[in-house]
Order: C-alpha cells, then sequence, then structure tokens
C-alpha cells in the first residue's frame, strides 16, 4: 500500500497540474522512455514517508538502477508533483547515495532535472556540511575524473545551486519551452533590479543551446531528449550487457513461500536453510563447517548463475560461530567471492551467563569476525530478514560496514536492543516505582516504533524494503 502510494507522487491533483497544465510527463513515464523497456530497480521509494518536516513521499526526487540501450546506469530523477521538486534534506541524502553507488560500481549516471532547487528554510540541513548539497558537485567532479560518464536532461526547471547538475554533466539536454536552467528565476530578478524577463528569455532552451553554451543539446520535445540521451550512451564506448538470457536453475521450492517463512516472532529462531532453499540456483547449497558453530550458518551457493558466499544467521553468534564467520569471511575474500548476509538474531535475555568466560570468549571472536567482515575486499550484500539487534548488525556486515546494498524485508527490525527483553518493573507500590515504569514503557514503545523497517526505510538508512519473494530478483 505504501509503495503504490509513493508512485502516485505528489496526488492526483499535483500530477495533473503538471501533466496537463505544465504539459510535462510525470517522472515515471519519463524513466519508460528513457530505459530499456521502462524497466528498474527503484532504491528506497519510501524515503522522506513520515519525516518531521512533513509528507514527502518519495523525497522530490526518485533514484535506481536500470538499463539504458544495455548499458547499466544509475539515475537521479526529480519528482515536481512533489512540492515542486524541491530537495529536502531526505532529498540530498537520497541523491548521494545513489552517486556512491554509481562510484562504487562505475555505472554510468543520469540526472533528469525539474526542480525548485533547496528549501530555504531547511537550509542549515542543506548547505553547509560536508554531506550536504555540496557533495552532489563535488561527486560529480570526481566521478568525472575516475571516467564514469554522467549525463542530464533538463526537462523543467533547474534552479539555484541545482544549476551545476547539468552544468557539470558531460553532455546534457535541455527541453524547449519545458527547461529552464538559471541561478535565480524572473520573481527575483525583478526583485533585485525591476526587470521583468521571461523565463525563455533568462534561462531557456535556445539561449543555453545558442548563447551559453552551457548545454550540448536542443530538444524539441521530452520524448526527444530522452532519444538523444539513449543515442549519447552509444557514443559511451560501454559495452552493454550482453543481450541473450541464460536460463538458471530455479530454487526447488517456490519463492512466493518466502511469505509463509518471513519471521515475526523473534524469540525463537527459523532455522535459515529454509530461506537458503528458496533464493538458490537448484536449492544446492554447499556448506562450510555445518557442525561447528551452528549458529551461523556459511557455505557457497549460485543466485541467479552467480556463484557467491552466504553468511545467514541461524540464532545468536555465539563463540563458535563468530571464529567460523572469520574465517569464512577470509576465504570469500582471498577467492574473490562476493558475499550475502542475511541477518535474523535471536537475542537471548541477560542473565548471569552474560559475564560469564564464554560471554569474554565471544566478545573477542565477534571482534575478530568484525575485522573480516571490514577488511573483506569484495562486494557485499546484506539483507535484513528478521530481527538484528545491537552488534550483531556490525558483524552481520550492516549499514556500518558499508555493504554495497542493504535491503530489509517489512518484518524485519533493527535496533541497539530488543525491547522485548527489557526487564520489568515491580508492581508499583510508590510514586516513584509508578514514574519509573512509566519511563519504561515509553521507552520500550519508542525502540518498538523505532526499530521497524518502515522507519529505517524512512530515513535511508538502506537502500529500500523489499518483499521476500523478491529478494532473489533484487
Amino acid at each position: 500500500e505504501l509503495l503504490e502510494r509513493v508512485k502516485k507522487g505528489g496526488g492526483e491533483n499535483a500530477v495533473l497540474r503538471h501533466t496537463q497544465r505544465n504539459k510535462k510527463l510525470f517522472v515515471r513515464d519519463r524513466l519508460g522512455l528513457l530505459l530499456d523497456h521502462g524497466d528498474f530497480l527503484e532504491l528506497s521509494p519510501l524515503a522522506g514517508l513520515d519525516m518531521p518536516y512533513g509528507d514527502v513521499p518519495a523525497a522530490g526526487c526518485l533514484t535506481g538502477i536500470g538499463k539504458i540501450c544495455g548499458v547499466w546506469c544509475v539515475f537521479i530523477a526529480s519528482d515536481a508533483t512533489v512540492k515542486g521538486g524541491t530537495i529536502y534534506p531526505i532529498g540530498v541524502k537520497k541523491q548521494l547515495r545513489a552517486q556512491e553507488i554509481a562510484m562504487e560500481n562505475r555505472l554510468l549516471s543520469v540526472h533528469l532535472v525539474d526542480s525548485g532547487g533547496a528549501f530555504l528554510p531547511l537550509q542549515s540541513e542543506l548547505f553547509p556540511d560536508k554531506l550536504h548539497g555540496g557533495r552532489i558537485f563535488y561527486n560529480e567532479a570526481i566521478m568525472s575524473a575516475m571516467g564514469i560518464p554522467q549525463l542530464a536532461v533538463v526537462c523543467g526547471s533547474c534552479v539555484a545551486g541545482g544549476a551545476y547538475v547539468p552544468t557539470m554533466a558531460e553532455e546534457s539536454v535541455i527541453v524547449d519551452k519545458t527547461g529552464t536552467l538559471f541561478l535565480a528565476g524572473p520573481p527575483l530578478v525583478k526583485a533585485a533590479t525591476g526587470e521583468e524577463v521571461s523565463p525563455e528569455d533568462l534561462g531557456g532552451a535556445k539561449l543555453h543551446s545558442q548563447v551559453s553554451g552551457c548545454t550540448d543539446h536542443f530538444a524539441a520535445s521530452e520524448e526527444e531528449a530522452y532519444e538523444c540521451i539513449r543515442n549519447v550512451v552509444c557514443t559511451l564506448n560501454r559495452e552493454p550487457v550482453p543481450e541473450e538470457h541464460v536460463e538458471h536453475d530455479s530454487p526447488l521450492y517456490s519463492s512466493e513461500e518466502l511469505l509463509g517463512l518471513a519471521p515475526l516472532h523473534y524469540g525463537c529462531t527459523l532455522p535459515v536453510q529454509l530461506i537458503l532453499s528458496r533464493l538458490v540456483d537448484g536449492s544446492r547449497f554447499q556448506e562450510f563447517k555445518a557442525n561447528y558453530g551452528t549458529t551461523l550458518v556459511t557455505g557457497f551457493g549460485h543466485v541467479e548463475g552467480h556463484l557467491v558466499g552466504i553468511v545467514a544467521s541461524n540464532g545468536e553468534l555465539a563463540h563458535d560461530a563468530a571464529l567460523k564467520g572469520s574465517h569464512f569471511v577470509q576465504l570469500c575474500g582471498q577467492r574473490r567471492i562476493p558475499i550475502l548476509f542475511l541477518q535474523n538474531t535471536a537475542p537471548q535475555p541477560a542473565g548471569p551467563a552474560s559475564i560469564s568466560q564464554a560471554h569474554s570468549n565471544r566478545l573477542k571472536a565477534q571482534a575478530s569476525m568484525m575485522a573480516a567482515v571490514a577488511c573483506a575486499a569484495v562486494p557485499k550484500i546484506t539483507v535484513v530478514i528478521g530481527g538484528c539487534f545491537g552488534s550483531e548488525s556490525y558483524i552481520m556486515c550492516g549499514r556500518s560496514f558499508s555493504p554495497n546494498f542493504l535491503f530489509l524485508w517489512p518484518n524485519a527490525r533493527v535496533a541497539l536492543v530488543d525491547s522485548k527483553h527489557f526487564p520489568t518493573v515491580p508492581q508499583a507500590w510508590d510514586a516513584e516505582c509508578a514514574g519509573e515504569e512509566l519511563d519504561l514503557t515509553q521507552l520500550k514503545a519508542k525502540l518498538e516504533e523505532e526499530s521497524s523497517a518502515f522507519y529505517s526505510s524512512s530515513r535511508l538508512w538502506d537502500d529500500g524494503i523489499i518483499l521476500p519473494q523478491d529478494t532473489r530478483k533484487v
């Protein structure tokens, strides 16, 4: 339901105004013309959904991964039906994450710009710091130096700082009568100088194509602009992905059954082999150290023909399990095999054992695995399939450890501690005890809210919530 809501952008009225009054294409229709078969993996679609500065579905921009003429690319596309494409802090974070993905994977990046620029009341959260708006332009320069091409289409307003996105791109297209590019629009010109000037005269397609040279290609329509970008991609001298589709063995068990296996209760663990048998090709999994450290499952399998090392939680990460994990992750690093992490911890309540020698040994073993994961120079993809709490989020390659991608199932919970294992307060017998009980109840409620997959994804702590049955495809 949330994804369907996000697909409507700023709502029915905003879309009508955008497409009928302003004669522009809706952002998802633009992507349909630009990308092969209109097919793409959208990144963090729920970003900004419940942020404190108002409901900002899709954060005013769409980011994702798709193919243009067979070449993989990352796209960043403004959605002007959401507050005029105005850039909010979460929108900046979303764009920076897309650029990070482009740099890590050396992917062509394409910007579709239709934005009113930064939301000025939140300038302190948008402008001054290292990872604020200016970092987008810094990244463009660095990516260009790395030989990663960047293209842009000015298909609407392109105002203020955002004007540097197309001007720093290697090639840019502007749409006649639709695209405008300037540091300050006609109202600010009039306020500053008293001069009245039209958007076209100040920064329209003809001016920037014929006079300023800010843009490289003139397009009479949006359709022509996206066809132009597709033609430009063909001149980048980048190898397209082969078109022939190679059939791989499907799992022996239907991926649809993952819906019924998604863990909802974290007091006990789900045998993770049930999940793997519905993810890997032919349900074939070559397990490593199968009888040792069984609260972590490690081994090799293929996903859509790609060999991967799999590190999957099968309960609390015990001492021997962490040692096994360290060994296996190092093997994957030596063999240059990507690693897939599946997180689902069944946390144990604190008790006398927590101060035992076993606990101390486990701490050292977990630190060793943490170091192995951090230093393994291979691609890593993490999927949180259940609950993940405390240090095990780090050890199993959570966001802090920079996996190439991190996805959550809708039932996922990520937090420092599991609120269900909080100590209980004895029956209140005076005002002081009653106050402590209330504080604890409020803290548990806060943790419960903040650990949900939707809270996480709206703040871009991951790359999106995916349905369990889509895991293999994603």
